[in-house]
C-alpha cells in the first residue's frame, strides 16, 4: 500500500505531510507509510477505540523515530467522537491508510451518528440496524466515508475493503463508488488473494484514492498470486517479493497486462469487464462491452526505478 501511495521517484518531492489512520490498531500501516515517506518528513495522526492498541502504537512511534507524533495518538471512537480537527472543521490529511473493521454491531450508538454535521461526512448514508445479526452491520462503510471526507483536495488514500464493496449493485457501497468516479478521485483497485491479512479470512481488495488522478484508473486482479501456508490453525497467503513488485510496478506505471490488469478511462469506469479476463471484483465496470488487448511488455516506467 505504501509503495503505491509513495513511489520512490516522487519521494524527494514529499515533505511536511500529514498521515492518518482512523482505525489505526497498533499502527502497522502508518509505520510502513512513514518509512516510505521518511520519518522526518511526516507527522502521524491516529485514532482507535482500543486503549491497548493505542498504547502499542505509541511504543511503535518511539521505536520508529516518530516520537514527535505521540501527542496525535488518540484513544476513542472515531465515528461518534472524531478527535482531529482544525477549529470546528474536520482536519484534512495528505495521506490516509486504513484497514477498518468490516462488520460490527454499532446499534448502541447508531442514533448518535444521525446529526447535521454527519450528513456531510456520511454522504452515502448510515447502514440501517437489521432485525437480527447486528454483528454483521457494515461499519466499514462509515469509515470509508469518513476517510473520503478527511482527505485534502490533493490527498491520497489506501483502504482495505471487503471485495463485496466492489461488486455491490445498490445501496451505500454503490453510492460511495459513484462519488469516487463522478468526482474523479479513484486511482484504482487491487483484488488481493484470500487470507492475505491475518485479521480476516474475507476476500479483500485495496481501494486507492487519489484526488489528483483525473486520467486513467488501474484495476488489478492479484487474487491468484501468493503461496498458501499455515500459521497454527489459520490459513495464510504470502506474496513473494517478485509478486509485490509486479503489483506495484503495474499500478504505478499503469501498464495493462493480460489476465492481470486493465487500465481504463473514467468514461469507461462502471462498464462490464470482458469475461475472458475473469476478474472477480469489477462489476464496478458497467455499460457497453469492450475488448481489451494487451501487449507483453517489460515492467519499467520511463527507465526510472519505481520500487
Amino acid at each position: 500500500m505504501a509503495a503505491i501511495l509513495v513511489p520512490i521517484r516522487s519521494k524527494d518531492k514529499i515533505a511536511n505531510v500529514s498521515c492518518y489512520d482512523p482505525s489505526a490498531g497498533s499502527g502497522t500501516l502508518l509505520m510502513n507509510l512513514a518509512h516510505a515517506i521518511d520519518e522526518e518528513r511526516c507527522v502521524i495522526y491516529s485514532q482507535d477505540i482500543s486503549q491497548k492498541s493505542s498504547s502499542l502504537l505509541r511504543l511503535n512511534l518511539i521505536l520508529n523515530n516518530l516520537v514527535h507524533s505521540i501527542p496525535n495518538v488518540i484513544q476513542g471512537n472515531t465515528l461518534t467522537s472524531p478527535h482531529h480537527r482544525d477549529g470546528q472543521a474536520f482536519k484534512q490529511f495528505d495521506f490516509i491508510v486504513s484497514n477498518p473493521p468490516f462488520k460490527l454491531d454499532f446499534s448502541d450508538y447508531h442514533k448518535r451518528l444521525d446529526t447535521k454535521e454527519n450528513h456531510t461526512r456520511f454522504f452515502a448514508g448510515i447502514p440501517k440496524i437489521p432485525p437480527k445479526d447486528k454483528d454483521k452491520m457494515a461499519i466499514y462503510q462509515l469509515f470509508l466515508q469518513h476517510i473520503i471526507h478527511s482527505l485534502k483536495s490533493n490527498g491520497k488514500a489506501a483502504i482495505v475493503v471487503p471485495t463485496g464493496f466492489i461488486t455491490a449493485q445498490s445501496g451505500i457501497d454503490l453510492k460511495i463508488r459513484q462519488k469516487l468516479v463522478d468526482e474523479k478521485m479513484l486511482a484504482g483497485v487491487v483484488s488481493m488473494p484470500s487470507n492475505i491479512f491475518a485479521t480476516t479470512s474475507t476476500n479483500v481488495s485495496i481501494l486507492f484514492i487519489d484526488k489528483t488522478n483525473k486520467d486513467k484508473v488501474v484495476l488489478i486482479d492479484a487474487s491468484k498470486l501468493g503461496t498458501k501456508t499455515k500459521e497454527g490453525d489459520k490459513q495464510k497467503t504470502i506474496l513473494s517479493e517478485a509478486e509485490e513488485i509486479q503489483i506495484i510496478s503495474t499500478f504505478t506505471c499503469k501498464n495493462p497486462r493480460k489476465d492481470f490488469a486493465v487500465v481504463v478511462d473514467y468514461a469507461d469506469v462502471c462498464r462490464p469487464y470482458p469475461k475472458k479476463l475473469q476478474f472477480q471484483c469489477w462489476s464496478i465496470l458497467r455499460g457497453r462491452n469492450q475488448t481489451y488487448r494487451h501487449k507483453r511488455r517489460k515492467i519499467y516506467c520511463k527507465n526510472k526505478r519505481i520500487f
